[in-house]
């Protein structure tokens, strides 16, 4: 009997662990630490390794404690649509009290945590990217502007400026492109999201693009936005912080965007539509990877 209790004491255990885990959106995470150590280690100062591994760390906190407090805030859309309904407080795994708790307590620690391992500048942004996030995005714009996406976007594409702060304790052009690339990203892959998944969007009545102003148009602003972000991505390269290489993959990478974002245009057919939408929002991950990829590579080797 006993050791059924302790057994059960212990899949509880990692149990909460598991939800606390998955309440910090740990896909998003993983995006912010890659694009926020591409941005510190193309710096041109090098700071030493347990720095740069407890301010990434920091960084990473930060980035979990918006996730936390992004699904506080919006569990009752969570609740209403497949894409989010498994997360934790939906499905009873965690209260929205926790999920608050741990919020705030984690901002907090990740800013701290990164201004005592680095400096002001990149504690100062981070706490910029929570708040921006939280209360820009999540309680201000997502649920009163089609927009929403284009502004609140602003606070996932920080993270390489951060990156950048770690190490210089400074902002300059090169996390700026660096950022402007991520900015302009945003748009057409939730955009392109949103088309597949506009039934979750209309239960959850938040205004997205296809809602308010039609598929037609979204799939026209994804476009625009697919032609805009060329010019944005080869930047590094006229700005001499990437070479050669770096020049042809990327315009190999955002051509075929434009190419994948052309098709969606001119697409009438509403099921190879959401196919094609589809496609476009899973390339546009492996997009934003190579770039930074790519970018790291002809930095450091």
């Amino acid at each position: 009997m006993t050791n059924i209790k302790s057994k059960t004491l212990k899949l509880d255990y990692f149990s909460n662990i598991k939800a606390f885990f998955n309440l910090m959106k740990p896909r998003v995470m993983s995006l912010v630490i890659f694009t926020c150590a591409v941005g510190l280690l193309i710096a041109p100062v090098k700071i030493n390794f347990i720095d740069a591994i407890c301010s990434l760390m920091a960084v990473a906190l930060g980035s979990g404690a918006a996730g936390a407090l992004n699904m506080w805030y919006e569990s009752d859309l969570d609740s209403l649509m497949t894409r989010t309904c498994l997360r934790p407080i939906p499905t009873g795994k965690l209260t929205r009290n926790q999920a608050l708790t741990f919020g705030i307590f984690s901002s907090l620690i990740s800013v701290v945590g990164l201004y005592f391992f680095s400096n002001l500048i990149a504690a100062t942004t981070l706490a910029i990217t929570i708040l921006f996030y939280v209360f820009i995005y999540t309680v201000w714009l997502k649920r009163k502007t089609p927009q929403n996406i284009v502004i609140g976007g602003a606070s996932g594409a920080l993270p390489p400026v951060i990156g950048w702060a770690i190490a210089t304790n400074t902002i300059s052009l090169e996390p700026i492109i660096l950022f402007l690339i991520i900015f302009i990203w945003t748009p057409s892959h939730f955009w392109a999201l949103s088309l597949y998944k506009t039934d979750d969007y209309k239960k959850a009545k938040i205004p997205m693009l296809p809602i308010i102003s039609g598929v037609k148009a979204t799939k026209l602003n994804i476009f625009i936005y697919s032609l805009i972000l060329f010019p944005v991505a080869i930047a590094p390269y006229f700005f001499n912080f990437s070479g050669l290489t770096y020049f042809l993959l990327s315009s190999i990478l955002s051509i075929y965007y434009i190419f994948i974002s052309y098709k969606l245009l001119k697409e009438k057919n509403s099921a190879v539509e959401k196919k094609l939408a589809a496609k476009l929002f899973g390339y546009s991950i492996i997009y934003l990877f190579m770039i930074f990829t790519s970018i790291l590579i002809d930095n450091v080797i």
